[in-house]
């Protein structure tokens, strides 16, 4: 694995491989990374012929400084890990080369950055276009791969590829989950073995209420329901939404059509959690 972070030394390896008509995939990460990245990277090479990862914690996409501060970095561990797990290119950036100068430019994406995770983390989805149109200008992949976990971070990407023209196929991978549920994150690493196992909570939060959904047909009894699993618990509920993956509206009919998605969101202590589940997962 070449590992580089500079700009102009990744440009010439990828033009290389391109000109010997390889295909390119790109895996961009945030670091600390866990089995769900690596599921990314897999999928990856069944598609492509080299796989490029970037790790880079983007400041732009933190509307809390401590978040920032506190987000796990094992950059040493991710090296061995994806070198381990076939990835070719590693691009590790500082921020003097992501951000030469004051950074003047933001996104707006409409109802699509202002529910569920806009509402409540303003700028955020701003900072995420802004880094990944910098990534996708740099490697230009011709497939680039997502976690389904982040689902808003997913539909908005798709958004600015659609928009920008960006000449790349996005993947979408499904989400990875610990034995008992919990979607596997970064941030779990901040959480104690009490914490993690109580975190529980919102995945099982999502499978009753997409019971509920499948018998009921009814959003307001699904909301009931979490409201109320959450009450009196360590964990407290941010938001929980019934939503069309095509635009992140809530939905008000047809809760068993394929685009039907349960989100979530909340701490346990200070960390802050997400998860989704489609009304039609066969899980």
């Amino acid at each position: 694995m070449i590992s580089t972070g500079s700009i102009a030394e990744i440009q010439d390896l990828i033009s290389e491989f391109k000109s010997e008509g390889k295909k390119i995939g790109f895996v961009p990460t945030m670091g600390a990374l866990h089995q769900g990245h690596l599921s990314l990277v897999a999928t990856a090479k069944e598609k492509v012929d080299i796989i490029v990862c970037s790790i880079y914690v983007n400041p732009t996409q933190f509307n809390n400084p401590d978040d920032l501060k506190k987000y796990p970095r094992n950059i040493e561990a991710d090296k061995d890990l994806l070198e381990k797990n076939g990835c070719n290119i590693l691009f590790l950036p500082s921020d003097e080369v992501m951000y030469a100068g004051r950074n003047t430019i933001t996104f707006e994406f409409g109802d699509l950055d202002n529910v569920m995770e806009g509402q409540f983390r303003p700028g955020h989805f701003s900072g995420v276009a802004l880094i990944v149109s910098k990534l996708f200008n740099i490697v230009l992949p011709d497939f680039a791969f997502f976690g389904q976990k982040d689902l808003q971070q997913l539909t908005i990407i798709k958004k600015l590829v659609e928009e920008l023209f960006f000449n790349l196929e996005i993947v979408t991978v499904p989400i990875k989950r610990e034995t008992h549920g919990l979607a596997m994150s970064s941030r779990n690493e901040r959480l104690s073995k009490t914490e993690r196992e109580e975190a529980k909570i919102f995945y099982n939060a999502l499978l009753e209420a997409k019971s509920i959904i499948k018998e009921y047909h009814s959003a307001n009894k699904a909301k009931e329901k979490v409201k109320s699993l959450f009450e009196d618990h360590i964990a407290n509920l941010e938001y929980f939404e019934i939503v069309s993956d095509k635009d992140l509206l809530p939905k008000t009919e047809n809760y068993l059509a394929t685009d039907t998605v349960l989100c979530i969101a909340g701490f346990i202590g200070n960390v802050r959690l997400i998860d989704n589940l489609y009304v039609n997962d066969i899980n």
